[in-house]
């Protein structure tokens, strides 16, 4: 953007210094046109001057160009550089994916070049730059053109052995991108070839005192369809296995059983969700049937959420919504629901905790449902003292002052990997947000000794299951994530879980949905 505008007041400049009348250059298209026109005329003035003093002038075009940059360099680099950011932006139009490969540095650029507000973590930046590439072209076209990749795009599957020993030699300030065009800012200094027999591959990187070697052990059949089916972690034991949740769901309950059925997920921007063609809370509805939806990471606006609400979802008339209002468009969460709820309340009841429209609770028949979005301590764990010394203890608190009157249930986001087997790499996250030493015992003693149940680790103690994929190096496909969204309940109604699951397979948001079926 502040090349358009250099280059536009270039243009006017040079009109007025030719006694030309001065144009409105706030079209990009415009400025590209006038900046080419401008530079092919220096082109044709330098040859006739040159021609007419007996200069030689070789016809090749690289050197006239060369001779004609040294005469005004800016315009010409300045035409270069507009057209290829212009360029840049039109591709990821069409294909909005390649934000989730790009770096923070280069998405903070890419915000700069289309005027996006450019603040936050990288969740925060490709959610700002999909709704704003989806806003511009359902404005201009009438339908928007952001996807993600959802359960209907099957990748080919790709067999391989039984065991993948996968070596890497990282240097601790550098990550390597195993496809270079998505690389940046990396430089990959060797790779060794894969042998058939031990289907490993090895990467090297150097570092500038030492090498650290590190090894991530995958166990199962490489299968790109279900890579949640690999157990993937760096530190396995030998009785954990992978998380399939079509062989290790319980038989549904019988019509005659009384039960509630409750879904919980973090969408990661619910209006970017609604506009791509991945798969959309309707479409969870139809699959799963549920009765209650808990939402975090909304990132709604209050003005934004009664339209919201009459489209979402038919059937669910009683929904509740809480917003930040400290940082608009950021944090939120949300309960729907078909049944009617006795009461509501949004917050904690403490103004410091309650801008960000991090809690809702409802009180139903028999329990009372909360949905959380818990703080994230931050790049530099700068929120770490406030998250395990305020927020955990008032929200344990706040669940054990309900639970005098009824059980209680706590869902969402809780931005925690709790033990060794919720992450894939323990030892390279131990100083990273979600896994530090004292996120895990704030966990442990707020929720779980507070008589808190983790109804997904009491279901599956062995059980290698995530819920969160990073965007960047393809996660996902590689099944290196984070178990970091729970359903959480009163130890008096643990044994009444008929079953809490997860749903890999659903991909349009870096979580995947969990879901909870507790007896009546």
């Amino acid at each position: 953007m502040q090349q358009l505008l250099r280059g536009a007041s270039l243009l006017r400049l040079y009109e007025c210094s030719r006694g030309l009348p001065s144009a409105n250059y706030s079209c990009r298209k415009l400025v590209l046109t006038k900046l080419n026109v401008m530079s092919e005329g220096i082109r044709a003035t330098y040859s006739r001057r040159a021609a007419s003093k007996n200069i030689e002038i070789k016809k090749d075009d690289q050197t006239i160009t060369e001779k004609v940059s040294l005469v005004c360099p800016f315009v010409l680099s300045l035409s270069e550089d507009v057209t290829e950011s212009t360029l840049e932006i039109e591709r990821i139009r069409g294909d909005p994916s390649m934000l989730q490969s790009m770096t923070v540095k280069e998405l903070r650029e890419l915000t700069r070049r289309m005027g996006v507000s450019g603040k936050g973590n990288k969740k925060d930046l490709v959610s700002a730059l999909m709704d704003s590439l989806g806003q511009e072209v359902t404005d201009k076209d009438g339908a928007s053109t952001v996807e993600k990749v959802g359960p209907s795009e099957v990748p080919s599957k790709r067999k391989g052995a039984a065991s993948v020993v996968v070596e890497q030699n990282l240097e601790t300030s550098e990550v390597i991108s195993a496809t270079p065009s998505k690389r940046s800012r990396t430089k990959q200094k060797s790779t060794k070839g894969i042998t058939p027999k031990e289907n490993s591959v090895t990467t090297v990187k150097l570092n500038k005192t030492s090498i650290q070697k590190e090894t991530v052990v995958v166990h199962g059949t490489v299968d790109d369809a279900e890579p949640w089916t690999l157990l993937v972690h760096k530190k396995p034991r030998p009785e954990w296995i992978p998380y399939n949740p079509k062989v290790m769901r319980p038989p549904p309950l019988g019509k005659d059983t009384r039960a509630v059925k409750i879904l919980s997920w973090n969408v990661n921007g619910l209006r970017a969700l609604m506009k791509s063609r991945g798969f959309s809370v309707h479409e969870l509805a139809q699959r799963e049937d549920f009765d209650i939806l808990c939402l975090q990471e909304t990132k709604m606006q209050e003005k934004d959420v009664e339209v919201i609400k009459e489209t979402l979802l038919e059937g669910y008339t009683n929904s509740f919504w809480t917003c930040s209002v400290s940082k608009l468009g950021y944090s939120g969460t949300a309960i729907i629901s078909r049944v009617k709820p006795l009461s509501i309340k949004y917050g904690l009841g403490v103004p410091d905790h309650d801008t960000e429209g991090r809690v809702v609770t409802v009180e139903f028949d028999d329990f009372y449902l909360l949905t959380a979005y818990v703080p994230n301590s931050g790049d530099g764990l700068k929120r770490l003292t406030y998250r395990v010394t305020e927020w955990d203890p008032c929200l344990g608190n706040y669940m054990k002052e309900l639970e005098k009157s009824k059980p209680v249930i706590l869902t969402g986001d809780l931005n925690c990997a709790h033990q060794e087997i919720d992450i894939h790499d323990p030892a390279g996250n131990s100083r990273s947000a979600g896994f530090t030493k004292e996120e895990r015992k704030s966990f442990e003693t707020n929720f779980l000794s507070k008589g808190f149940v983790d109804t997904f680790r009491k279901q599956h103690p062995d059980v290698v299951g995530y819920s969160y994929w990073g965007y960047r190096h393809n996660c996902r496909k590689t099944n290196r994530g984070w178990r970091l969204d729970y359903f959480l309940v009163s130890e008096s109604i643990a044994e009444r879980v008929h079953d809490s699951y997860i749903l890999p397979d659903v991909s349009a948001s870096d979580h995947s949905p969990l879901g909870l079926i507790l007896k009546l």
